[in-house]
């Protein structure tokens, strides 16, 4: 009873009496649409590997590193856990026009006013996080490229999961109005 297990899977293309149009239509339509999902996928995901290599490029045309000085001292961690081993600070650096700009940024824990840290700015001498390495920036792209990007069953395990079923995205913090 074994047959051609290549005969199985190839059975709509093959001549046979029982046959159906539909059965033709549908093996056809089934090729096109494989087709089109490799195809498509393919360039969907050279598109997005090109867009994330070229963001990668702009962010380290735009922002430059720049020396700061701690205008605080940062007191010492007390615990290893999360992000306790650096702190908000003042820092003063100089922007790209030459004037002398005061913000706040994250500063290793211990470190002593008058320390001289590397903070990024960008054209405008605003503070930004440091850019996207070359090689960072590849295997973004490159996993970015690989991982679908499938719409999210999220909103409705939310909804689902939310009180009364109802998404609360939106509603104020004691809970949804009630229309009055």
């Amino acid at each position: 009873m074994r047959g051609n297990r290549s005969e199985g899977r190839l059975w709509r293309w093959r001549r046979n009496p029982l046959r159906r149009r539909t059965d033709v239509v549908e093996a056809w339509s089934m090729l096109v649409l494989w087709t089109v999902v490799l195809v498509g996928g393919t360039l969907a995901g050279l598109m997005t590997a090109h867009a994330a290599v070229q963001a990668s490029a702009r962010e380290r045309a735009e922002r430059h590193a720049v020396a700061a000085v701690v205008l605080a001292d940062v007191p010492r961690a007390t615990t290893d856990v999360g992000n306790a081993y650096r702190m908000m600070t003042e820092v003063r650096w100089a922007a790209p026009d030459g004037t002398s700009r005061t913000g706040r940024t994250l500063v290793k824990r211990g470190t002593e006013s008058g320390a001289t840290i590397t903070v990024w700015q960008n054209d405008r001498g605003a503070l930004t996080p440091q850019p996207t390495g070359a090689t960072e920036g590849a295997v973004e792209a490159a996993f970015s490229a690989a991982v679908p990007h499938w719409p999210s069953p999220a909103p409705l395990w939310a909804s689902a999961l939310s009180p009364g079923g109802v998404s609360t995205r939106g509603a104020s913090p004691g809970g949804p109005r009630s229309g009055s």
